[in-house]
């Protein structure tokens, strides 16, 4: 039987997704986790036709489950469900190499399309994400000073933006101290800020989430 993962920490939510497809997808098993680390043991032990992953909970981060998951399989499908801003945070994890991004609050109709879509092995960009797409192609440069961020960056910023210490996002990313002192003074310079404080007023300004 093939398996679907779901990894949020909200229970209502993981189980929401399996009633939304109760009957459709009978054929499909159903993995939950409520944290990274959980997740990416369970990755490492099964082959899963999808992974439907939230980008804040407690563990591994949502950046290195995916690096981790497409290193152990090329062709891993994998479904972004989050409440953070589409337009901030989804670019950067398609580029991780996620097939789609959705918010929570979407219709329940455009959640199952989504699913469906990545499910099919087919790339799931909401209309509002497209346009925004089309209209970088139109212009050489962003209004929005977080577009300059690598991938990294902006997962390293997002912690940052949340109030996490040094080796709180070094335990999340898997990563020494000294690179994440290295990418956060870049982000400074990247942003033109000089503190986290700074940082988070940016951030505000360009309708950063922190939840």
């Amino acid at each position: 039987m093939e398996k679907i993962l779901i990894v949020d920490d909200h229970n209502i939510i993981r189980s929401g997704i399996k009633i939304m497809f109760t009957g459709e997808l009978a054929h499909f098993s159903f993995d939950e986790a409520a944290d990274g680390d959980t997740a990416m043991e369970l990755i490492r032990n099964h082959n899963y036709s999808l992974i439907i992953l939230d980008i804040n909970m407690p563990g591994m981060s949502a950046q290195s489950i995916i690096e981790n998951a497409i290193r152990l399989n090329g062709d891993a499908k994998i479904l972004i469900f989050s409440m953070n801003a589409e337009n901030i945070y989804a670019k950067p994890f398609l580029k991780m190499g996620a097939k789609g991004y959705i918010r929570k609050d979407e219709a329940a109709e455009e959640i199952r399309h989504a699913i469906i879509t990545v499910l099919n092995n087919k790339r799931y960009i909401s209309k509002e994400l497209s346009e925004n797409f089309a209209g970088d192609l139109l212009v050489k440069q962003t209004d929005n000073p977080f577009d300059k961020l690598s991938p990294k960056q902006s997962e390293i910023t997002r912690f940052l933006i949340e109030g996490k210490g040094l080796n709180e996002i070094c335990h999340k990313l898997n990563l020494h101290s000294s690179t994440i002192s290295t990418q956060k003074t870049r982000i400074f310079q990247k942003l033109n800020v000089k503190n986290v404080v700074d940082l988070y007023a940016l951030a505000k300004m360009h309708m950063v989430a922190r939840h």
